[in-house]
């Protein structure tokens, strides 16, 4: 006797199949494809110019194993579902599943999961669809667009510059931020500034606080020279302070969104210190389900690969009840935030969320590992406070007259948490708002008693490179690139030695400046990022029907193939040069000179091959090792983790995780180093059992965003 035929359920990943199936029970049957099926060649273009554009897939090496398991379970299915991810790759993978299936793509025959939870698949089982055309259009064009620049800008590489190179339409105008952002550094000229602080305090009043001088006559004044300064605290030291106005007014400040994916890379890094991959490794992990024990396999969190703050109303609602309960209903936000919609946003799906809002991160620890844990607590903590209230401080500022001189103070107390009792957002410098304290009691016309006055020297500072996390926010919000693609453009710039990491931020190699400048002269546009972020709209075009897709493509096309013959004819042989140093090579006795490797770079003997001798670049810090006095050097793990260890290694093994400093601790004379803790950096003494820590001065910036 057969048994009666079931539905056939095909996912992306096991671990997704496995979750799903467990909801099901055995009405179902669920496979998974493990990402895509078919593809367009690697040996060969495989896009037919002169036919439209039309690509030539094929099905992908070692998928043919796994579409004949899926072509047999189709056999003896009542009927086939595909269940991909919810975006235009997801999409693209479902009609290469029904076309090498044999399935008809205009029967409903897919479903969308946004979260994989038993109540998200079963409302997903009764809402099956065709396959949307317009998305797989879109999807298409993206992969023929760049194939067309890949595989033809990397052999002219190949052959101008250096064999196994290649460049990429999205990847140019990244590596292009890269290269412009280094460029303003290295052109940055720091300019010299003063500010003068008193320590004052009321006549009745112990506590001292700090007014800062802003100008005289009315006028602002900044201060550019230390006699300057110095000529202006001698002045104010003979000069009585004098309160002359005070205003006390409430600010509010709001919780931050619930997370996107670009949010969400951006604040794993500064609080959890993960890239980009690991992030969005150990989120793909939470959403397709993870194992709870008694309470079952479930998705944690929804889809991972979103560009909106958009929550579903009854989401919404259970985050204000979990509120309510557990801290009253005063915390709990009435305020429906709405989405800002931003150029090019799709906002197809909802922010990322926890799919339970009583499934708080504690109760289930013991199932998931450290990284996913930490995750999900970051997940779970953004969404709920994004429903809760806004923090109110109270504002203090104190205006102050000395002679014809004004200085100012300014203070603030937290009067209601709202939000922070929760969670508060990382921030990539300290912020002023977190640096202010309360101001003791201050009416107008009250006198100041001067503790101290002191002239402090500032100097201005270039931009700062970027982070992997800085880079996606960057790509953001010029519209480059979408959701889905932030981990793997960043990714691949490395993966091409076009970029190194220094202090985790990125610096281009010679290899990604002269790429760059090659594209730039020759190919201005596909490195242009508004012209980058103006194809994402075009792509976008076509998945709203307004644009086709083939006509996107020969648009793009004529001008570039163009511009390809010119350059062919005109670019030279370029040269990457091997800089020399004054290091002799210990085996033959040469100069040795720098290279880049794929860990950075390092010294290699010039008599290659009859000389193979390299050696690691050391950075020597103006540090003395608190160990054997030697000079403390930066190292590098072999993941690529940076720490700092004594030169005599191994005679010595001192090592520190933090960055030492020249300075010893004021409190017990031992070696202070620099600590980086959610986002922020303070100085901190390196013994554990002296507790000295000191928040750093204020830093002007020019020129970040």
């Amino acid at each position: 006797m057969t048994a009666n035929p079931k539905p056939l359920i095909i996912v992306e990943s096991p671990a997704k199949a496995k979750t799903i199936e467990k909801f099901l029970g055995r009405r179902f049957l669920v496979k998974a494809s493990l990402g895509h099926v078919r593809d367009l060649p690697r040996s060969q273009l495989g896009v037919d110019v002169e036919e439209g554009f039309k690509p030539k897939y094929i099905t992908i090496r070692g998928k043919g194993e796994i579409l004949k398991e899926l072509r047999k379970a189709k056999s003896k299915a009542s009927r086939v579902l595909l269940a991909t991810d919810p975006d235009r790759e997801g999409e693209a993978i479902s009609w290469h599943l029904a076309a090498s299936l044999e399935i008809d793509d205009r029967s409903k025959c897919r479903v969308e999961f946004h979260e994989i939870t038993k109540d998200a698949v079963s409302k997903a089982l009764k809402a099956a669809r065709p396959i949307d055309e317009r998305v797989v259009d879109s999807q298409q064009a993206r992969r023929v667009l760049d194939r067309l620049v890949g595989y033809n800008l990397s052999p002219l590489l190949w052959k101008k510059v250096r064999p196994g190179l290649s460049a990429g339409r999205v990847q140019s105008a990244a590596l292009k931020m890269v290269v412009d952002r280094e460029a303003e550094i290295q052109g940055f000229v720091s300019r010299e500034y003063w500010t003068i602080t008193a320590r004052v305090r009321p006549v009745k009043e112990d506590t001292v606080f700090e007014a800062r001088f802003v100008g005289t006559n009315g006028d602002h004044a900044e201060v550019a020279t230390g006699q300057e300064a110095r000529d202006i605290a001698s002045a104010l030291e003979k000069k009585r302070f004098v309160a002359s106005g005070v205003k006390v007014r409430e600010r509010r400040r709001a919780p931050a969104p619930p997370f996107t994916t670009s949010t969400l890379q951006q604040e794993a890094s500064r609080s959890l210190g993960f890239g980009v991959r690991r992030t969005m490794s150990v989120a793909q992990q939470l959403y397709e389900g993870v194992d709870l024990g008694p309470g079952g396999q479930a998705g944690l969190v929804t889809y991972i690969r979103t560009d909106s703050v958009r929550i579903a109303e009854e989401a919404r609602q259970e985050a204000l009840t979990f509120i309510t309960g557990r801290y009253g209903s005063e915390y709990a936000s009435a305020e429906q935030r709405q989405d800002e919609k931003r150029p090019g946003q799709q906002g197809a799906h909802e922010a990322i969320r926890p799919t339970s809002v009583p499934r708080e991160p504690e109760s289930v620890k013991q199932y998931l590992t450290p990284d996913q844990h930490r995750l999900y607590r970051l997940i779970w903590e953004r969404f709920v406070a994004s429903n809760i209230q806004a923090a109110v401080y109270n504002a203090m500022t104190v205006d102050i007259v000395a002679g014809e001189s004004r200085l100012r103070a300014t203070g603030s107390v937290l009067k209601f948490p709202g939000h922070l009792v929760i969670y508060k957002e990382g921030v990539d410098e300290e912020s002023k708002e977190d640096a202010e304290g309360a101001l003791p009691p201050v009416e107008e016309g009250d006198e100041l008693l001067v503790m101290a006055i002191e002239p402090r020297q500032h100097f201005t500072q270039p931009p700062s490179r970027f982070t992997e996390a800085m880079l996606v926010k960057a790509l953001e919000e010029r519209g480059i690139g979408r959701p889905s693609t932030y981990a793997p453009i960043v990714e691949t710039l490395a993966a091409r030695r076009y970029v190194m990491k220094q202090d985790r931020r990125f610096m281009p190699t010679d290899l990604g400046n002269v790429v760059t400048q090659i594209l730039s002269e020759y190919f201005p546009y596909v490195v242009d990022v508004e012209f980058t972020a103006q194809m994402e709209q075009q792509l976008d075009k076509i998945e709203a029907g307004e644009a086709e897709w083939r006509d996107v493509i020969a648009g793009f096309y004529a001008n570039f193939s163009r511009l390809l013959k010119v350059a062919e004819e005109r670019i030279g042989g370029f040269e990457i040069k091997d800089e020399p140093t004054e290091v002799k090579c210990d085996k033959c006795g040469r100069f040795m000179v720098k290279k880049h490797g794929r860990y950075g770079e390092f010294l290699a003997c010039p008599g290659f091959p009859e000389c193979r001798n390299t050696r690691p670049i050391v950075q020597e810090l103006d540090v003395a090792c608190p160990q054997c006095g030697g000079a403390l050097v930066v190292r590098k793990t072999k993941k690529g983790r940076t720490f700092y260890g004594c030169s005599n290694y191994p005679a010595c093994n001192f090592i520190s995780w933090d960055r030492p400093l020249a300075q010893a601790c004021p409190e017990c004379g031992s070696l202070l180093v620099e600590k980086r803790a959610r986002g922020r950096t303070h100085i901190a003494c390196s013994n554990k059992e002296c507790g000295y820590r000191d928040e750093p001065g204020e830093a002007r910036v020019e020129g970040e965003e």
